[in-house]
């Protein structure tokens, strides 16, 4: 499920709605934690672009319109969800629950 806060200028998806947006190429995923978190565990096919490093430079790493942002839980990456937005982004996603749901789940992941 989709859901948009009026507050937020960005949509918050369940673990569900997260793994039907994996199958869709059109939309980059970016996993938001520390590298050492990253080396432990992540999505198939995400890309690494901790928090401290796209707050800095948020255009050195955003691009494209489509974008689904994941952490452990998902506050990291609604913060990442706010700079996106704040750049002008599109359709920004955060994955609710981040990868602790993801894998309760059972989705894939790399490890």
């Amino acid at each position: 499920m989709t859901a948009k806060r009026t507050d937020e200028p960005f949509d918050r998806v369940d673990v569900a709605t997260g793994r039907k947006l994996l199958d869709d190429q059109s939309v980059k995923w970016i996993d938001v934690r520390e590298p050492a978190e990253w080396q432990q565990v992540r999505i198939p096919g995400a890309v690494l672009v901790p928090l401290n490093r796209l707050l800095v430079s948020p255009r050195q790493y955003l691009q494209g319109d489509r974008v689904v942002f994941y952490c452990a839980q998902g506050i990291r990456s609604a913060v990442a969800c706010e700079v996106a937005a704040s750049i002008g982004m599109g359709q920004i996603y955060n994955l609710e629950g981040g990868i602790e749901d993801w894998m309760a789940q059972g989705h894939p992941v790399e490890k």
